[in-house]
């Protein structure tokens, strides 16, 4: 044997020493830290409010990633999974269960915590779905777009408002009567663009006429409903800018200010950005961020919310310019893996489904939200669609996709929830019917497929 081949095999003998004492040391490791952790509980436990955010923070984004890579598997959005997550880290589960590890990990300070950066990533999200409206392809979509769009908005509308003249008490406080019956109908006419995107890709429906038709229609009901919503909000008020009518003109300031202020100064940047990409895209990312927290901020001064600010500058953003498209797909990433799941996990510690579903007056709420919310999409699609010569049967599976309401509609029930406009319970089973629809969205487009294959 040759000297090289002695010292080779002494390398190898060494590289496979080396491997397998690294499992041993990798355990023995573990184990330790493991144990100065329970001599460091046993101790006093985890007092620290900074290690005390980070642990629930860590709880939550682990929670919602597993429960939405589950629910994936069974071929739902995993947003579903994520909701319900949140959910189950709430009095609806965990609070049930073990109340004092429900309490000890989400106290006051850290739920203050969560909250904050959940208001960021909320944030955050809405700018990304208003770079997503394009009003110009909007205008070009003709008759069926909408026809879909409005049919599928008002019919669910004017059923939220009926359900409200007629349950009001039990889903309001009854203090702000007509805002809260219009805020109703609003919640139950909501379709979620993000989510609607995510599972129309999972369809493989993205360049599907159905696909097109329901996106435009998306875009369409959520410039409605987020303009309707603006100026409810203005007209309550009750921002540190005080009064409504102050409220009312800022908006109707802001407004043009945007469009014919913001939107070309925004042009003018990302064009700037653009000319050298290598060296200016960190600072376009900066100057966009920066922008739309001012924005969010001047909103929420004036009365209204932080996310009509954002949303303003996302559509007054040119979504469609390739510097804007890579930064939307960096902060897309973490927005999704980190701060959304913390706003689902404080929707999911304001929402108590014992409180419906151990009430039969609570299920036949629910069922009547369901009812209402799910009749009016189908037949608002189906006779908006009807108009502009679309068949019954594609204005049914139109309908279907236009109930998904996913994110977007936690987001109206959170706003109405801190303006006073639901009560706890009615923000429960507008939760609940969020989640359903969302849920059964791809199940019932594909079995009306595989009837109209049949």
């Amino acid at each position: 044997m040759s000297v090289s081949e002695i010292e080779r095999e002494a390398a190898t003998a060494a590289s496979t020493g080396t491997a397998r004492r690294r499992p041993v040391l990798g355990t023995a490791a573990v184990a330790a830290l493991a144990v100065v952790g329970v001599l460091a509980w046993r101790r006093g436990g985890v007092t620290d409010p900074l290690a005390r955010f980070l642990v629930a923070a860590a709880v939550v984004v682990l929670t919602a990633h597993l429960l939405g890579a589950l629910f994936r598997r069974f071929g739902q959005p995993q947003v579903v999974g994520e909701v319900v997550g949140g959910l189950l880290l709430g009095p609806s589960a965990l609070g049930l269960l073990w109340p004092a590890g429900q309490q000890w990990l989400f106290t006051a300070p850290v739920r203050q915590g969560l909250g904050s950066a959940a208001d960021l990533g909320l944030v955050v999200f809405m700018f990304l779905v208003g770079c997503r409206i394009r009003p110009e392809e909007l205008r070009v979509r003709g008759g069926a777009l909408l026809g879909l769009g409005v049919g599928s908005l008002l019919l669910p509308f004017l059923g939220g408002v009926g359900l409200a003249l007629l349950l009001g008490d039990r889903l309001a406080d009854g203090t702000r009567s007509a805002a809260e019956t219009l805020f109703l109908g609003l919640a139950l006419s909501v379709t979620a663009l993000p989510v609607l995107a995510r599972i129309l890709a999972e369809l493989r429906l993205t360049d599907h006429p159905h696909g097109q038709l329901a996106l435009g229609a998306a875009a369409l009901g959520d410039a409605i409903g987020w303009g309707a919503l603006t100026v409810l909000l203005a007209v309550l008020g009750g921002g540190p800018a005080q009064g409504a009518a102050l409220t009312v003109a800022a908006l109707l300031a802001l407004l043009p200010a945007v469009h014919y202020g913001l939107r070309p100064a925004l042009a003018a940047l990302v064009d700037w950005a653009e000319r050298e990409p290598s060296s200016r895209t960190g600072q376009l990312l900066a100057g966009l961020l920066a922008g739309l927290l001012a924005l969010a901020a001047l909103t929420q001064w004036f009365g209204l919310h932080p996310v009509v600010g954002a949303l303003l500058f996302g559509a007054a953003t040119p979504g469609g310019h390739p510097a804007v498209r890579r930064i939307c797909g960096q902060l897309e990433g973490f927005t999704s893996a980190v701060l959304l799941p913390l706003f689902f996990v404080g929707v999911g510690l304001r929402t108590s489904a014992g409180a419906v579903l151990g009430d039969p007056g609570g299920w036949l709420l629910l069922l009547a939200v369901l009812a209402v919310a799910v009749g009016g999409k189908l037949l608002g699609a189906v006779l908006g669609t009807s108009v502009a010569g679309v068949p019954a049967g594609d204005g049914l599976r139109l309908g279907v996709l236009m109930n998904c309401r996913g994110v977007t509609e936690l987001v109206v029930i959170t706003i109405g929830h801190q303006a006073g406009l639901v009560n706890d319970l009615g923000a429960t089973v507008l939760v609940l019917m969020a989640v359903l629809t969302t849920a059964a969205t791809a199940p019932a487009y594909r079995l009306l497929e595989r009837r109209a294959a049949g």
